[in-house]
């Protein structure tokens, strides 16, 4: 009997509602980026399928959606006030509505000939800006699957035997790293400047994560991709990319500038007590999946 208390103390009962949103919700993103699928007579990633058919057979409603973001992002600056902010936020400011303009030029079918070249405002506008304007916001909601329920919380903690060591960067980085690159660069970078405020980060820390992983998102490398004719070589274009640039970055951390940057009151992290690597990872991934708020508040976010 006390052997049996014993054990139950020492391992808690594992939580299964946390543990089928973390194997259901994690599944379904994975499937969504690194399964291609063949539908048409094309073979790709389930949310570039999406984005597709929203571009060839709804583009009336794809061009809407995508001239209302760049109306409220030329717009927005300037409602905010935030294009004071500095010499650059002024320069892009004026660019946003500059392409805002350029997009009604060709929507519209004004202004000179050479503008409607090939590879001129047909190819910013069909290639380029309606791609971005419909892969990342629907990236972003498959990402929500990915990143949003312990998946890169179980993965960060057993990769942190690795980081200190190669990428000079504490274990916890190891969450961030994945998720700069797998998601949002952007966001990424809002996301190491947070935790360098806090202190959980020193500058040289957050400098390798900023300038080695938060470089390029994997929604804008299916654009890259897709420009490329890379798709049908979806799974080999990412992980190379993704190796390379853990590669790199795993060089340049030990070269100046980087390496001599302030490092002052970095930490190492440790394994909780009486817990192994294995079930201190399954601890993380439940507990994210456990307190994340419900699936609808993680898509609308």
């Amino acid at each position: 009997m006390n052997t049996r208390t014993a054990a139950t103390a020492s391992s808690p009962p594992i939580p299964v509602a946390a543990l089928l949103r973390l194997l259901a919700y994690s599944s379904i993103g994975l499937v969504m980026f690194f399964l291609p699928l063949e539908i048409a007579g094309k073979t790709t990633i389930l949310f570039d399928h999406a984005a597709t058919y929203l571009a060839q057979q709804q583009r009336s409603l794809s061009v809407a959606l995508v001239l209302a973001l760049m109306v409220w992002g030329a717009a927005a600056p300037f409602v905010k006030g935030s294009w004071r902010a500095s010499t650059t936020s002024a320069v892009f400011s004026v660019l946003k509505v500059l392409g805002l303009v350029l997009a009604l030029m060709y929507l519209l079918k004004l202004g000179p000939a050479p503008l409607f070249e090939k590879d001129m405002l047909p190819f910013l506008f069909d290639k380029l800006a309606l791609t971005v304007g419909l892969i990342v916001p629907l990236g972003a909601v498959a990402l929500a699957f990915l990143v949003g329920f312990g998946l890169l919380e179980l993965v960060g903690v057993l990769m942190q035997p690795v980081m200190r060591p190669i990428w000079r960067t504490p274990g916890h980085s190891a969450i961030d790293a994945v998720a700069s690159f797998v998601g949002s660069y952007s966001v990424g970078l809002l996301i190491t400047n947070r935790v360098y405020s806090e202190g959980k980060y020193t500058a040289r820390e957050a400098a390798i994560i900023a300038t080695g992983f938060s470089t390029v998102s994997a929604a804008f490398m299916v654009i890259v991709a897709k420009t490329l004719g890379l798709m049908d070589a979806w799974n080999f274009y990412f992980w190379s990319t993704f190796v390379i640039a853990f590669a790199v970055t795993a060089i340049t951390t030990w070269l100046p500038p980087i390496s001599r940057m302030d490092n002052t009151g970095s930490v190492s992290a440790t394994l909780p007590a009486g817990r192994n690597r294995w079930q201190a990872a399954c601890d993380a991934g439940l507990a994210q999946a456990s307190n994340a708020p419900p699936l609808w508040r993680v898509l609308r976010d």
